[in-house]
């Protein structure tokens, strides 16, 4: 009787670890009895039973983690079958510069074959996907048209339905899922690797809920049979903080929260902290010394950013490590008027925006925004009202759109 009582015991405990758990993986939503968000990858019950005995290919990053550990070290330690990991920008393991080329490997830990999915093999081949049975999509997003997950994604997708695989999605929240802003794109001419979809800039979705986007909206030849994995407990709304850098120049929670309305600045003469260790947290340029007293000096760090913007000059500007990030959950807009200002501070204004790396003919920051109106409209004076205006017949029927394939208020 009493072995029977310690069992009962034992038991107990266990449920009220787990739920301590949940609820120690969740921001502060004001109640303490509000249950904690869990990601896709977490609930290990709704998709183990579905990988078991197959042969797994897995898209991958170092923000794909079960609990503390590595999505694919934990499956392993499952007993699931991972043939292939295929990385995305940045590479596997997380440690290479943006736009940095990453090369195929084999993973020192695992000794799991990567395949990596930036630079010319933006796409699964039939050849690399000939001895899968079932692909895995687990990546953090931060719900930007230009950060390239959402393109390794689309290029997922393709490559599963000309092949009959299916795509497994393990969703993750947007930490940005409550604004829906900027220009939409919707001329052909301004794609580029840093944006090949017809939204807004930001467009206010999870993985999954783009995924249904890609599908719902055409954008593949034929659809792709997805199965995803829903966050639970999860809303647009929701503040949600990483638990891991989703990238390596999103080494905060305040970058991750600014980069939609700092990433605007590359493509300017403006470097956006890129080359020190406050990335999408400060901006400034040589130009501006007498304009503002803030001061830092990008350099070569490697692993983050090897040839920044203004390199080993002393920039100056703006800090906003101590920005109020709730200014912008309120407003549920970028901020523009970081933009204006610089651009109105800066003293030689025909130089402001940079021309084009890949393309001459289309300025890098137009290729970045989806159009050349918005920069247009500074070099004219437009006020930030009337050009948030000329947004909104687009936004609006982008919002339309976007809600039939929500999955969470």
């Amino acid at each position: 009787m009493m072995r029977f009582i310690l069992i009962l015991f034992l038991a107990l405990l266990a449920t009220i670890d787990i739920e301590c758990n949940a609820q120690s993986g969740s921001l502060n939503q004001g109640t303490s009895h509000k249950p904690g968000i869990i990601t896709g990858a977490d609930q290990t019950e709704k998709y183990l039973h579905l990988l078991k005995g197959k042969r797994i290919g897995l898209v991958a990053n170092q923000s794909s983690i079960i609990g503390k550990k590595s999505i694919v070290d934990s499956l392993v330690n499952l007993g699931i079958k991972i043939v292939k990991v295929f990385g995305p920008e940045h590479g596997f393991r997380g440690n290479a510069s943006n736009g940095a080329v990453v090369s195929n490997e084999i993973d020192a830990k695992t000794g799991i074959p990567i395949i990596s999915l930036y630079g010319k093999n933006q796409k699964p081949s039939k050849e690399q996907l000939a001895d899968i049975d079932l692909m895995v999509f687990d990546i953090q997003d931060v719900g930007c048209r230009y950060y390239t997950n959402i393109n390794t994604l689309e290029y997922v997708m393709e490559a599963c339905a000309e092949n009959n695989k299916e795509l497994l999605i393990l969703d993750r929240p947007n930490p940005n899922g409550y604004v829906v802003d900027g220009p939409v794109m919707t001329d052909d001419k301004f794609k580029s690797a840093i944006g090949i979809h017809y939204t807004p800039m930001t467009h206010g979705m999870t993985i999954g809920e783009f995924a249904k986007y890609l599908n719902g909206e055409g954008y593949l030849k034929e659809q792709c049979k997805i199965n995803i994995i829903k966050v639970a407990n999860y809303d647009h709304d929701m503040p949600y903080v990483l638990p891991i850098n989703p990238s390596p120049n999103l080494n905060t929670q305040q970058a991750v929260m600014l980069f939609p309305s700092l990433c605007m600045f590359e493509g300017t003469a403006i470097n956006e902290g890129r080359g020190t260790y406050m990335p999408f947290t400060i901006l400034g340029a040589p130009a501006l010394k007498d304009k503002y007293a803030f001061s830092y000096k990008p350099v070569s760090i490697p692993g983050m950013s090897e040839k920044p913007n203004h390199k080993d000059s002393v920039c100056y500007g703006l800090d906003l490590r101590k920005y109020d990030i709730d200014q912008l959950r309120k407003s549920r807009q970028i901020n523009l008027s970081w933009l204006i200002e610089l651009y109105n501070a800066y003293p030689d204004k025909a130089h402001f925006f940079m021309p084009g790396r890949a393309n001459q003919d289309i300025s890098a920051f137009d290729l970045r925004i989806g159009t050349d109106q918005l920069r247009k409209q500074i070099i004219a004076g437009v006020s930030e009202a009337d050009i948030r205006k000329s947004w909104e017949p687009e936004l609006q029927n982008f919002k339309d759109i976007r809600m039939k394939y929500l999955l969470y208020p």
